[in-house]
């Protein structure tokens, strides 16, 4: 039996979702169960930040970059 869920967000935002979910047919509750059935699937929903992190492990900058590097301007 499904049961109501109360979310809290700006006016403006609900506003922009809703007429993004009716550009595709479908509705605000409809993304919200999708996204939820998502997230309960998802074995790395509670480690997702290491997950990504594990994911990107092969990028590397190729070197230690100093102060004024960060810093400069192109």
């Amino acid at each position: 039996m499904p049961s109501n869920v109360t979310l809290t967000a700006e006016e403006p935002l609900l506003l922009e979702a809703r007429r993004k979910a009716s550009s595709q047919d479908t509705s605000l509750n409809e993304l919200f169960r999708g996204w939820l059935l998502e997230y309960v699937s998802d074995p790395q929903s509670g480690t997702s930040y290491q997950h990504l992190m594990d994911q990107l492990g092969y990028a590397a900058a190729g070197r230690r970059f100093t102060r004024d590097d960060l810093n400069a301007r192109s």
